[in-house]
């Protein structure tokens, strides 16, 4: 298989934000509620987050395949970067996709801008995400539970952090 990583166009935004909902949406990761949930709108405004931060597709003939959001530290969508890390958001790959490899490469090509930077690289991810774990562990990434948190404060609801120090 050929996945090509690139740079998020503007005709990409729309199917892609349609790519994330929906993983989000069909495993169960909205961890705020349904198809109403304020952060469903979020995953789907693929344009505004490109305004502020890379937004990377995998594509293969022309389909899009899944993306990532690639924020340098200091971004305005950074929610756990320090001063010298690099931010990973929002991974999704269709359904159609999974298993295939292309999480991976979209990580890897975060993990590229990242070394080129100097920047070490962080993520926050749920705690039922298992197979994103098994990804990002076999890339290196090691969980650093001191640094997980609370998106919504009073909620017990957590994000785990993982990091990979380049």
């Amino acid at each position: 298989m050929d996945i090509l990583i690139r740079p998020a166009q503007p005709t990409d935004y729309e199917p892609l934000g349609e790519i994330t909902a929906r993983a989000y949406l069909d495993d169960g990761l909205l961890a705020f509620g349904d198809e109403d949930d304020w952060y469903l709108t979020e995953l789907k405004d693929v344009a505004k987050r490109a305004r502020t931060a890379e937004v990377l597709v995998a594509a293969e003939d022309n389909h899009l395949l899944g993306g990532v959001t690639y924020v340098p530290h200091g971004g305005p969508l950074a929610e756990l970067a320090r001063p010298g890390e690099a931010e990973i958001r929002m991974l999704a790959v269709a359904h159609e996709a999974r298993g295939r490899g292309v999480g991976q490469a979209l990580v890897r090509a975060c993990v590229e801008r990242a070394a080129a930077s100097g920047s070490d690289l962080v993520l926050c991810t749920q705690p039922t995400m298992h197979t994103a774990h098994r990804l990002y562990e076999r890339l290196g990434f090691l969980r650093v539970p001191e640094r997980d948190w609370h998106p919504v404060p009073g909620d017990d609801f957590t994000l785990l952090t993982y990091k990979l120090t380049l």
